[in-house]
């Protein structure tokens, strides 16, 4: 996304996040509601043309955003509005940018819920399953299939596992990829839960799977190395070499890596 699309995204998300986080139990309607918006704009140029065209006014949009999506949530109404309002690079970031809100919407909710961390947790897991089957993971980010083939599959899988918020987010990327690989959605998905709970990601292939001591004491190396907390998620893999890999964004860190940071903080602190 360039500049003036993201800088319109940042400011509309922001205002945005005010109404999810008020929303509380709503948020997974209006989730819905923007979801719909995305996927009339998708299916359609001259929608998407009509709401970011510049020499537009903002009044004009606005109309025209209530008459065709009127009937749902006043709030993902007066969004898309906002996010309407404001000027895109490109038509297609109009799009990307409520489907973002919708997101955040789903995530906004689990926080109120204080289900967040479960959520978080299910996601991890759900792509560690993904990654683990090959089968699996081709035959649900078959794009030949149709939408309903994917999401049967999905629910055939995972239907009734997973919490409704984990549901939700999953389904979408699964039904609606929107360009999109699953697995780097679902870890893009990782990076915002992580994000909202003020840590960054740190994702963790052991040999063993680690004790709650270990987790501990990995969480305090990595936040001195890296200057802030981290959301561990650890996968086990007997083979995985050095006994311990670290990966926090494009960064891998191995196990020897670790210890020697280990090893200054600990001459840090005496």
């Amino acid at each position: 996304m360039r500049g003036t699309s993201q800088a319109s995204r940042d400011a509309a998300m922001r205002e945005f996040d005010l109404v999810a986080t008020a929303a509380s139990e709503d948020g997974i309607v209006i989730a819905e509601h923007l979801f719909a918006v995305v996927d009339a704009l998708d299916a359609s140029g001259s929608l998407r043309r009509a709401l970011t065209d510049p020499a537009r006014p903002g009044t004009d949009k606005a109309s025209l955003v209530k008459q065709l999506f009127g009937s749902l949530d006043p709030r993902a109404v007066d969004a898309v509005i906002a996010f309407s309002s404001s000027r895109w690079s490109d038509e297609a970031d109009l799009a990307e940018s409520i489907d973002d809100a919708g997101e955040l919407a789903l995530f906004a909710h689990a926080d109120k819920a204080g289900t967040l961390a479960a959520v978080e947790e299910e996601l991890f897991r759900v792509e560690r399953v993904l990654t683990s089957e090959r089968a699996l993971l081709v035959a649900l980010s078959n794009r030949s299939a149709t939408k309903e083939q994917r999401l049967s599959l999905f629910e055939d899988t995972f239907g009734g596992k997973l919490h409704p918020t984990t549901h939700a987010l999953l389904t979408r990327v699964v039904g609606m990829p929107r360009g999109s690989r699953l697995i780097p959605a679902i870890n893009a998905l990782l990076e915002v839960a992580a994000a909202r709970r003020d840590k960054s990601v740190a994702n963790v292939t052991a040999a063993v799977e680690l004790t709650a001591a270990q987790r501990t004491r990995l969480g305090s190396i990595l936040r001195e190395a890296y200057g802030r907390d981290m959301q561990i998620n650890v996968a086990v893999d007997p083979e995985v070499l050095g006994g311990i890999r670290v990966q926090v964004g494009s960064e891998v860190v191995d196990g020897t890596v670790l210890g020697r940071l280990d090893e200054a903080r600990r001459r840090l602190v005496g």
